[in-house]
């Protein structure tokens, strides 16, 4: 047995990742260096959020065109929203809009999801990606591609469905197609993002409890409504809302491809708000409906998260 050489090193354990982290300075000093890394993201959110807002709230209780003098009125921009025909009308096409887009879009997402979550489906990577794909393209040069694709002169689309013996006509001057129309679009463009967050919330779900239901004899539509849908709710919960956000905001396919048009049966509200603010350049009645928007937008949220809330708490207990 050999002698344990005096001279040979020690072994010293390795230093952590990063390694050894040493306090340095008072913590008052610690929160100055903090505040100084979050100093150019606050001043760029107060500038160009916090104010606007606040400077958009002042003018709702204004006569202000954005030019000359400005009038305080109160609170009579308000009641003009809650009076003026023009907006009612704007606002049940907003909620026609809503009610087209938001279950289509969150339907057709979550029903790709489950498809493409399987392991069995050839091709899978590939078909994530091209679902995902329209997200990423803007929503005007989507609304231009899609303009010319149901063009009743050179559209390939109404081509295509005349070889089929269908006529559509020119779908975006007609009342009743017109908002179907840009619903297409939105849909289109927006289902891709709601698909990959029902694909990352299917996959959260333990294999086992699927496992645990085939067992106890539970078919495809038993497994989808006693597994999969009680543990999306959170997921649903959330995609539901940004649809419906996206519902309530739209504007931009709808001013490239029918301008709220045909009369006035794709006005929505925020076509309202482009059209008051800068067309007729009454801001403050612009101002007043963008808060009454924003409120709105609020409320339906906080009723989806007090809905799904109590369902989830349901469920665990």
């Amino acid at each position: 047995m050999t002698a344990p050489n005096p001279t040979a090193r020690r072994y010293r354990p390795p230093a952590p990742l990063g390694g050894r982290r040493r306090a340095t300075g008072s913590p008052a000093g610690r929160n100055a260096r903090a505040w100084a890394f979050l100093a150019p993201a606050l001043i760029i959110i107060g500038l160009f959020t916090v104010w606007p807002m606040i400077s958009a709230l002042r003018l709702s209780f204004m006569d202000a065109s954005g030019f000359g003098r400005e009038e305080f009125i109160g609170l009579e921009n308000y009641v003009t929203v809650f009076t003026d025909p023009d907006i009612r009308d704007a606002v049940l096409n907003t909620l026609w809009y809503t009610v087209l887009f938001t279950p289509t879009a969150v339907i057709a997402a979550l029903a790709l999801a489950l498809l493409l979550n399987s392991p069995r489906m050839p091709f899978r990577s590939f078909f994530r990606t091209a679902l995902f794909v329209p997200f990423v393209v803007s929503f005007a040069v989507a609304a231009f591609a899609w303009s010319y694709l149901i063009d009743p002169q050179v559209g390939l689309l109404n081509y295509w469905l005349r070889g089929l013996g269908i006529q559509l006509g020119n779908v975006l001057e007609d009342p009743d197609l017109a908002m179907p129309a840009v619903v297409l679009v939105a849909v289109w463009k927006l289902f891709g993002f709601y698909f990959v967050i029902f694909l990352a919330g299917l996959q959260d779900i333990p294999a086992s409890l699927y496992e645990a239901a085939r067992m106890d004899g539970a078919g495809p539509w038993s497994r989808f409504r006693n597994v999969t849908l009680p543990l999306l709710s959170n997921t649903m919960a959330f995609v539901l809302i940004f649809a419906m956000i996206a519902a309530l905001q739209a504007f931009d396919q709808i001013y490239v491809m029918t301008g709220g048009g045909p009369y006035g049966h794709t006005q929505t509200l925020v076509m309202e708000i482009y059209e008051s603010g800068f067309r007729k350049l009454d801001i403050g009645f612009a101002s007043a409906l963008s808060y009454v928007l924003l409120i709105a937008t609020l409320i339906l949220s906080l009723v989806q998260f007090l809905f799904f809330g109590r369902k989830e708490k349901d469920l665990s207990s």
